[in-house]
């Protein structure tokens, strides 16, 4: 790594103003302002530093789905804290680190469940059988998805975060049917070993961890605290929606707003930000915003800077739907 004071320039005297980057060529010496508590990535940091508000209605649902051991579908617009609520959920429920499944277009069940890497194993049995070196064995090259990892049998259960479903294929939601009801799956490749290999130890999502499966086999003991979310952008099968728990989560009122404020960045930022508060109200009457952009503005007016100068404003609060 570079030593800062071996960078040629002028250095960034203390009183500086906020414009760290100036687009002028020369070359500074910049400390870095501290991040803002949402964009930290040190985890025990992060997790400790990021509450979460939710209404009693809100919360006696997702008590709803924990009592019957049922996913919690929540729908919302973007930015209403339909993720934060998972974390909030294994945090507050002491639950452990949260596995995630981002879904895409091409996803499938399958790659949640388990990957197989057949290719990597010829190739090592290939090297292996010319070298005289011993085999790592099949267990090596299946790793559970994070699904898949779910459903492995643990005293507590584990918290599954399947993050915009609908973004996914049309059948997908019907894939997943048979597992919420089971809690368990097959992995054929394992099955069909020869009874001295019955047992074998597979990498899971969790990194560095092993578990032991016999005969392919995974079977949940708890079944998981499984959260989908949704930004509303279609509907889903009926079959589907009657094993879930359905959870709407409203743009937040300006009380609300004001908690979030408060809860993220202090009392003291929250009475002076009536402009911004404003500002983000109206903009959101017109057009789709969400609540981190609003924290996004107030963290900046914070650090001195002039939001309604410059077109800052309208690059913090932007409308999230339409042509961009």
């Amino acid at each position: 790594m570079t030593d800062p004071s071996a960078v040629q320039g002028t250095p960034v005297p203390d009183d500086e103003d906020w414009r760290l980057f100036r687009g002028d060529g020369e070359k500074r010496s910049v400390v870095l302002p501290q991040a803002p508590p949402w964009r930290r990535f040190d985890r025990d940091t992060r997790i400790a530093e990021r509450p979460y508000l939710i209404g009693s209605k809100e919360a006696d649902v997702v008590s709803a789905a924990l009592h019957l051991r049922r996913p919690l579908l929540v729908t919302g617009h973007p930015g209403t804290g339909k993720s934060s609520l998972v974390h909030a959920i294994a945090r507050e429920l002491c639950l452990g680190t949260v596995l995630t499944w981002a879904v895409n277009s091409r996803s499938t069940v399958q790659d949640a469940l388990y990957q197989y890497d057949a290719v990597g194993r010829l190739r090592e049995s290939n090297l292996t059988r010319e070298d005289n070196e011993p085999s790592l064995g099949i267990g090596s090259y299946v790793r559970l998805g994070p699904l898949g990892t779910a459903l492995l049998p643990t005293a507590r259960p584990r918290v599954l975060l399947v993050d915009e479903l609908d973004k996914g294929d049309m059948d997908l939601p019907n894939d997943l049917l048979t597992l919420f009801e089971e809690g368990e799956f097959d992995i054929p490749e394992l099955a069909r070993l020869p009874d001295d290999q019955s047992t074998v130890a597979v990498m899971t999502s969790d990194a560095g961890t092993r578990a032991e499966l016999v005969r392919g086999r995974v079977r949940c003991q708890e079944f998981p605290v499984v959260v989908i979310t949704s930004n509303g952008e279609r509907e889903f099968p009926p079959a589907f929606l009657r094993r879930c728990i359905r959870l709407d989560l409203p743009d937040p009122d300006e009380d609300k707003l004001r908690a979030i404020v408060f809860a993220h960045l202090g009392e003291s930022e929250v009475a002076g930000m009536d402009e911004l508060m404003a500002a983000f109200l109206n903009r959101r009457a017109r057009g789709e915003l969400a609540t981190d952009q609003l924290l996004n503005a107030v963290f900046l007016r914070m650090g001195g800077v002039s939001l309604d100068a410059d077109g800052l404003l309208d690059a913090v609060l932007h409308r999230l739907g339409g042509t961009v």
